[in-house]
């Protein structure tokens, strides 16, 4: 059986359904400043701590970064009215919190996925905490975004009546994701045949096979300004995007900025992500481009090679005090 989510980690924080964890590091921890992980919303964490060998956490800690990570849990039926201002609220009392725990003055965010296009809103609302910022495959220009773009058009998508029964289901947005690309479950069942001798292949497997089934529920009221003001509307990138009462403005964002992008991605095009750099105001604004996609990029078996050390190296350099 394979071991998921090796590292070893405390609760610091419970908000909610939501959780702060803290991996334990060795006896020489490095003197760099904190980081938090913001996975995606609808997706578990543990994508970034998959399995040994395969954990973009692994990597980090290895390295004597003092890693912090999101849970956002698992939203219920009585989570349906969860806003998007809500989200973003729960994203800053986390960083308050990891800020309290060690005493620092500012901190490190990693955004993956959607977890990105989070972590950049809260970054433009509050800069002055945060040392350095990298964007993990996290759309900002949503006429960039491809397939799923195209698929929540304005024109036949209605966001408001999909949640008017509740939370979108995680089967509800598989069906989406299973529209980018109809062959890949057949594709990736070939692959496991032509490879079914080899132990580490079947591990790989079985590890993502599991995190990828083990999606969680979208609230339905952030759901809403998710598409509505994001995908149909662009505010984020036009800067007319507003949270709390405040408008969005990525210029603000001031730290040093990497942005990593999947070759091969179609849930992040590339110039989805790239946007940020061009918003931003960053005086660093660096970009990775890495074999892969969306998903593989992070945990497939070239991250290991191509990723992390770019990633750790990029992270001491920004973070070290």
């Amino acid at each position: 059986m394979v071991e998921l989510a090796p590292t070893p980690r405390d609760v610091i924080l419970r908000d909610g359904g939501a959780r702060l964890l803290r991996f334990r590091r060795g006896t020489d921890p490095s003197s760099s400043l904190p980081l938090l992980l913001v996975p995606s919303l609808i997706n578990k964490w543990y994508v970034l701590d998959l399995r040994p060998g395969s954990s973009v956490v692994q990597a980090l800690v290895g390295a004597g970064i003092d890693t912090f990570c999101l849970d956002w849990g698992e939203p219920g039926d009585e989570d349906r009215y969860l806003e998007w201002d809500d989200v973003i609220a729960r994203l800053d009392r986390m960083i308050r919190r990891v800020l309290r725990v060690t005493g620092a003055p500012r901190v490190g965010l990693l955004g993956y996925c959607m977890g990105a296009t989070l972590t950049a809103i809260e970054v433009a609302l509050r800069p002055e905490r945060v040392a350095a910022f990298v964007n993990l495959a996290g759309p900002i220009d949503f006429s960039q975004g491809g397939f799923l773009a195209h698929m929540t058009d304005a024109r036949w998508f209605h966001p408001e009546a999909i949640a008017s029964a509740g939370n979108m289901q995680p089967t509800q947005m598989q069906a989406g994701f299973t529209m980018l690309r109809p062959t890949a479950a057949i594709a990736k069942w070939v692959t496991l045949l032509d490879r079914a001798h080899d132990p580490a292949a079947r591990e790989a497997f079985e590890a993502l096979e599991t995190w990828a089934s083990d999606n969680v529920a979208f609230p339905a009221a952030a759901y809403v300004r998710y598409i509505r003001d994001l995908y149909q509307r662009n505010e984020l990138v036009l800067g007319q995007h507003h949270v709390g009462g405040k408008r969005v403005d990525l210029g603000r964002i001031q730290c040093p900025l990497l942005t990593v992008v999947a070759e091969r991605d179609t849930i992040c095009p590339p110039a989805a992500a790239l946007a940020l750099g061009d918003r931003s105001g960053s005086e660093r604004a660096d970009v990775l481009s890495i074999p892969g996609g969306h998903v593989g990029a992070v945990v497939g078996s070239r991250a290991a090679r191509k990723l992390y050390p770019a990633l750790t190296t990029w992270l001491r350099d920004t973070l070290c005090n």
